[in-house]
């Protein structure tokens, strides 16, 4: 059992540790904060920009789409020291890892060019339009209408919950364009402008207060889109939202790690209660390192473990939820106190958009949500890890 990173691996963390140390930002430009995910202010369009131009965006990708065809185990390092650093690698998260990513998988080269490079250098975002009022952990029950009218289509419906759709240039929409097909068949994936017309956006506030407004609720009236922006086959959409989903999968474990070792880190234990909770959380922390580096190694043979991402995502998402109740908990009233930002590139850092523990508490459901619910990887943990008949 190797334990270890080959030195090949571990001279690419060095590598990148060492731009880091070079050019992040000093903390004085980077003071303004994106207001959703999908808005990025100067400073950040400019680091995610250097990132490109040096091949450290995305390192698997090749050189011309922000990477330098580096292989998983250090794609791994690369997300592993942002992680350790609490920095972000980009500021509109689902136009590169996901939008971008499917595009380059399943764009055509002109798409790739114009609407990948772009979200890539960080000259436009990009935000994702799936869910809908009656579609959300059923995406193949959407019923956002798209028909086709000579070079164009005709795009009729809402979407809901999507992200900073109302800070984004454009939206990677799924929409159905066969309604006699089977619900799974009759689905394509267009990217929409939303400057449009009859695209209408609109922000609204979360739990988390007024001033957190990064969902939207999307209409589309008669919006004419052209057929150019139709990604992939028609109708062959849903093999494109599988792989925008893997996309927002991959590693996502190694996320609610970091995030979990930040609560460890930033909440303590005070008393002999919390000391247990604090003993429950670190063991969920290692649990998830040690099964996440199991899934990794077997990745980088080439082995396919659907079952266990599905493991790694729920146990991180509902551990990092069980801590942060557990630190709002011992935190009492003061958990409801805005703290002031500190620490080196506050803006930067990934907790640093956490108000409060009550925010982060608030926050961490949205982990259970995205990318598959927990019922529905429990589903996939029964069916296909332990070989349980559909109910």
């Amino acid at each position: 059992m190797q334990l270890e990173f080959d030195p090949d691996v571990e001279a690419f963390r060095a590598e990148f540790a060492d731009f880091l140390d070079r050019h992040l930002p000093a903390e004085a430009e980077t003071l303004e904060r994106p207001r959703s995910v999908s808005h990025m202010p100067d400073w950040a369009r400019r680091w995610q920009r250097l990132l490109f131009d040096n091949g450290w965006l995305l390192p698997g990708n090749p050189p011309e789409f922000g990477g330098r065809n580096a292989g998983l185990l250090q794609q791994f390092v690369h997300l592993e020291e942002l992680c350790r650093r609490r920095i972000y690698h980009s500021f509109n998260p689902q136009g590169v890892n996901i939008v971008a990513a499917s595009l380059l998988s399943f764009g055509s080269e002109e798409q790739k060019h114009r609407w990948a490079v772009p979200i890539l250098r960080a000259e436009i975002t990009a935000s994702l339009g799936m869910s809908e009022p009656s579609a959300g952990s059923d995406l193949a029950a959407l019923s956002t209408r798209a028909v086709r009218d000579g070079e164009d289509f005709i795009v009729n419906g809402q979407k809901v919950w999507t992200s900073g759709a109302h800070d984004a240039d454009v939206l990677l929409t799924f929409v159905r364009t066969d309604p006699d097909a089977s619900k799974h068949r009759g689905i394509s994936a267009l990217l929409i402008p939303t400057d449009t017309p009859g695209v209408v956006c609109r922000p609204f506030a979360t739990i988390c207060g007024i001033d957190d407004e990064d969902f939207n609720e999307v209409f589309f009236t008669d919006a004419r889109v052209p057929a150019a922006n139709l990604v992939g086959p028609l109708n062959a959409g849903w093999k494109v939202a599988n792989g925008s989903l893997g996309h927002e999968r991959t590693m996502m474990w190694l996320g609610f790690a970091d995030r979990l070792d930040n609560i460890i880190a930033d909440a303590g234990p005070r008393d002999e209660l919390e000391r247990d909770r604090y003993a429950t959380a670190l063991m969920d922390y290692q649990a998830l390192r040690l099964l996440g580096s199991a899934a990794l190694a077997r990745a980088a043979r080439g082995q396919d473990d659907i079952g266990a991402l599905s493991v790694l995502k729920l146990l991180g998402s509902e551990a990092e939820m069980f801590a942060s109740e557990h630190a709002l908990s011992a935190a009492g009233a003061a958990g409801l106190v805005h703290p002031a930002m500190s620490g080196p590139y506050a803006p930067m850092n990934l907790d640093s958009y956490f108000a409060s523990w009550f925010e982060r508490h608030a926050r961490s459901f949205s982990g259970t949500i995205a990318g598959g619910t927990s019922e529905i990887h429990r589903n996939v943990i029964a069916q296909q890890a332990l070989g349980l008949p559909r109910g």
